[in-house]
């Protein structure tokens, strides 16, 4: 029924070295996990009862669903979206089309097939969460119901990614969509639970993955939540699919041009020089065509609009949810970030979309070789893409920027010393100051880790992977791995997990840096950009020991600006001057 798309995929994943790493890592990134949750719970300094077996089985289990339910639906989403946005820029899906495969078995072997690997990451860990049972403290239906939500989530987040690719162009749109469409109805789901009464709740559960699992986790919910959720899902999946059946051919291939008859030669006397010139007045290139290109044409596709409504919805609706119980009097800790967090995670996922994109649309379209036989300097093309980049994504900037502004203006940036509390807002305003500063900063970073990562690497699906993961890894995986070494309140008793999320970091970056062609510096910064990351999040959390004042902003500042500045510098001056070599103007040895 899936067709030979994914009779292929089927048979070539396992044969993929790559797959084999990618479950190795992903399992001891795991066991990390269930190391420090050993530690949080139950510790080396007594022996362990039966009761501490329990509870520690209880508390991994939700870690890692709850994880789960994090990285295999954006992972599906991504792989799906990637697949076939790579055969479109490759020009290679309008020859599927010329065959005699049905519809469906297009649109359901790209889905499954692109889905495959990911989720077997996910049939992977049920020997793990099996074991579980052994220490007590869940039940069987728990496990079953559990990998159940995180698989139909992961497969209706990989048919909205599937979806998107069929019915966009460009890459980077397809991207952008998926993600926005992710936040957009999770960002409503949150919203309508404010607003509708409490005793019909308990249907929006269904159409909320966090939710169902909370339930499944809790043991709050039988077989009739889990079923309800499973219906919504296999009901979206069902709509998505069918819907990208039926519209494949019309969507594909789309910007074909019109072939009018050519009219006789004795009806008209055409004038020799204007008949191969370009319809419409001409333009004037700037001194820097990259940088024209970039700013004065569709480099990114028809309707630009779309993406950013998408977002600024987005924006809108975690405002709307994070605002309203956000006040000082309130007590609670850290109110800012539940704000600022997700809006600049969203920014920096399509900062990252749009910097890769820019590149692997060219490459897998060939118009990056058409630079082989351009005058075009490393400078002129290295700068105007990021030029391009920051003009395009200026909008994606100002939420988390006007957000910051807001948080400091309702004291919500930094607690004042007791004793003084007239020092409120000279505080606020000074963290405001090194948070705006910081941002643009990690902007930059991103913009250019994007471009780095899609010249150094030929497959253009292994490089949106890597930049948007690394991107995802350092915010979302930061903070998950900073949860669970502090939860115990008792950061001393974590050193072990903390020295191996710390190494598992600097592996991925140095991974993701160098590749086949590592520098002195990009080592170093592969060891920088991770410690600054977890001691500025750590910083922050610990504060002033025995006070309820925040620490001084300038000291995590000073050290995120240093490490990520220097990234910043160890990637361009190889990107310029490697450039020759990236491109295949030459070889290395000359």
């Amino acid at each position: 029924m899936l067709g030979p798309i994914f009779n292929r995929e089927w048979l070539t994943v396992p044969r993929r070295t790559g797959h084999y790493v990618v479950r190795s890592s992903y399992l001891a990134f795991l066991w990390i996990l269930g190391l420090t949750a050993w530690q949080s719970t139950v510790g080396w300094e007594r022996p362990a009862t039966i009761g501490d077996h329990a509870r520690f089985s209880l508390f991994l289990f939700h870690g890692l669903t709850v994880l789960q339910l994090i990285l295999i639906p954006f992972f599906s989403a991504l792989a799906a979206a990637s697949a076939v946005s790579r055969e479109k820029d490759r020009r290679t899906f309008v020859l599927l089309l010329l065959t005699d495969l049905r519809s469906h078995e297009i649109v359901l072997g790209k889905l499954f097939g692109s889905l495959l690997p990911v989720v077997l990451l996910l049939f992977g860990t049920l020997p793990i969460m099996s074991l579980l049972l052994l220490l007590g403290g869940i039940a069987f239906h728990q496990v079953l119901f559990a990998g159940l939500v995180v698989l139909a989530a992961a497969l209706a987040a990989g048919s909205l990614g599937n979806f998107m690719a069929l019915w966009r162009e460009k890459t980077f749109q397809v991207l952008a969509l998926t993600l926005l469409a992710i936040i957009v109805y999770l960002g409503a789901i949150r919203l309508l639970f404010l607003v509708v009464p409490t005793p019909y709740q308990r249907w929006l559960d269904w159409f909320d993955p966090f939710e169902t699992l909370s339930n499944v986790l809790d043991a709050s919910t039988g077989a009739t939540g889990v079923l309800g959720f499973l219906a919504i899902m296999l009901g979206l999946m069902t709509a998505l699919n069918g819907w990208a059946i039926h519209r494949l051919r019309v969507w594909n291939p789309s910007g074909e041009p019109i072939v009018q008859r050519e009219q006789p030669e004795a009806t008209e006397e055409v004038d020799r020089l204007k008949a191969h010139a370009a319809p419409g007045r001409v333009r004037e290139v700037w001194s820097n065509p990259i940088l024209w290109r970039e700013i004065r044409t569709r480099a990114y596709g028809r309707r630009p609009i779309l993406v950013k409504t998408a977002y600024f919805a987005a924006v809108a609706l975690i405002c709307l949810y994070v605002l309203a119980p956000a006040q000082p009097e309130s007590g609670t800790p850290f109110l800012a970030a539940y704000g600022l967090v997700p809006v600049a995670i969203i920014s920096f996922l399509l900062i990252g979309a749009q910097a890769v994109t820019s590149i692997t649309s060219e490459r897998d379209s060939g118009a990056l070789n058409l630079l082989l036989v351009t005058d075009l300097t490393p400078q002129e093309f290295i700068f105007g893409k990021l030029g391009g980049i920051a003009w395009n994504s200026k909008e994606y900037l100002i939420p988390p920027l006007v957000l910051t502004i807001v948080y400091a203006a309702m004291g919500l940036l930094a607690t004042p010393p007791a004793n003084h509390p007239e020092l409120a807002p000279g505080k606020n305003w000074e963290a405001a100051t090194c948070i705006i500063t910081g941002t643009l900063l990690l902007a930059a970073f991103v913009a250019v880790l994007g471009v780095h990562v899609a010249l150094r690497n030929e497959n253009s699906r292994t490089a949106i992977i890597h930049t948007l993961a690394t991107v995802f890894f350092l915010s979302v995986g930061t903070l998950v791995c900073v949860y669970l070494i502090l939860i115990n309140g008792r950061f001393e008793a974590q050193w072990t997990s903390f020295i191996l999320f710390a190494f598992a970091g600097v592996g991925g970056m140095w991974w993701v840096l160098n590749g086949n062609r590592p520098t002195n510096a990009l080592v170093l910064a592969s060891w920088l950009c991770p410690t600054s990351i977890l001691y500025t999040v750590i910083n922050i959390l610990v504060a002033k020991p025995g006070t309820r004042e925040s620490t001084d902003p300038l000291i995590p500042f000073l050290f995120v600006s240093g490490a990520f500045g220097f990234t910043i510098a160890a990637m361009l001056v190889p990107l310029l001057s490697e450039f020759d070599v990236a491109l295949g103007r030459t070889r290395a040895a000359e």
